[in-house]
């Protein structure tokens, strides 16, 4: 495989982002996969996913909390911030030890004021809603966000987990550049409505967890290593009533990855890679050479009968991939707008 392949741009949306076809996810810098990295290593890692044409990276404010978004904004020190098309979020709290959602304008404005500040940024790339806020109308918390966009503090809008119809909602409002959503061999089910109306509206497709949460990096094994505080553990998908059927799934993407001289990492990746150049994946790592292995996705091709081929293997995943659907695409629906009394 082809190391220093060079990573290709393309647009994201239809109102004028370009980022690198292939992003970072941040998040396992910082939070939820065991304890944080060491931040001079993560920011030698982010300098390096630059130098290597890696330019969109993805944090929230939620990772952490907080200290992902200090992190990328010494990383973009010296330098590196012109190079980078930088996305984080907002929408998750953590008030009195208590976990929620907010969406409501005030908080829209009051979490971009402190992810700016966190960052070091004037201006947000592309600003997405982390988790839907039910108790708001969806119109709501745009029309907060379109005041940023008018203000110079963002410049795209973007939604994660949001259903078609919050999509369509939100759209109407204000052009929303890119959706987030979990993509991959294992989690396809944005696939039959989710995905045909993003591209209808001409919205961009960013897949997170491309690589199922590590699932098709390392396989079964992979749970064997995560410490107690790796949210993974707990995982139905990584549960051992399900692990084991699992495994087969990818001792089969295995066998395929070595036919075609490649990693099932690779191959995993790659499936997404095909799925068209509307699509940008941010598989995480906080290794450089998992990093390199990534971009050599990138030159894994795939014919028909061999995506074929893939998806009749993964169509036998079992278990869900959250231990319920709260805060997915799911349960995004919220109030008409006519029902939203502005405090």
């Amino acid at each position: 495989m082809a190391a220093r392949v060079k990573v290709p741009r393309i647009k994201l949306g239809s109102q004028g982002l370009e980022v690198s076809a292939q992003g970072l996810g941040c998040m396992g810098m910082s939070a939820f996969y065991g304890p944080p990295k060491p931040e001079p290593d993560m920011i030698k890692l982010i300098h390096y996913a630059i130098s290597r044409g890696i330019t969109h990276l993805d944090t929230s404010d939620a990772y952490g909390p907080h200290t992902n978004e200090i992190l990328i904004g010494k990383a973009l020190k010296e330098g590196k911030r012109e190079t980078v098309q930088l996305a984080t979020k907002f929408a998750f709290t953590y008030e009195g030890g208590q976990f929620g959602i907010r969406g409501d304008p005030d908080y829209v404005r009051a979490a971009c004021e402190g992810s700016l500040k966190r960052l070091g940024l004037d201006c947000i790339d592309l600003y997405y809603q982390h988790r839907i806020d039910t108790n708001v109308p969806i119109e709501a918390t745009v029309g907060e966000l379109k005041k940023l966009v008018e203000e110079g503090k963002i410049k795209y809008i973007g939604l994660s987990e949001a259903s078609a119809s919050t999509i369509r909602r939100a759209h109407a409002v204000h052009p929303i550049t890119a959706v987030q959503l979990e993509w991959s061999l294992w989690t396809r089910d944005v696939e039959e409505e989710i995905i045909p109306t993003c591209r209808e509206l001409g919205i961009g497709i960013v897949a997170y967890s491309p690589l199922g949460r590590g699932f098709f990096s390392s396989g079964p094994k992979l749970v064997e290593n995560l410490t107690d505080d790796d949210y993974r553990k707990y995982m139905p998908r990584f549960q051992a009533e399900n692990l084991e059927h699992n495994k087969n799934l990818y001792e089969r993407v295995n066998a395929i990855a070595s036919r075609k001289g490649c990693t099932p990492s690779q191959l995993a990746l790659a499936w997404v890679h095909h799925q068209g150049n509307d699509v940008c994946p941010i598989p995480g790592t906080t290794k450089i050479e998992n990093l390199d292995q990534n971009i050599g996705a990138l030159c894994v091709k795939l014919s028909a009968e061999e995506m074929a081929e893939l998806e009749s293997i993964a169509s036998s995943i079992k278990g869900e991939r959250y231990a319920s659907d709260a805060g997915t695409w799911k349960t995004s629906e919220t109030p008409p707008l006519s029902t939203w009394k502005c405090t």
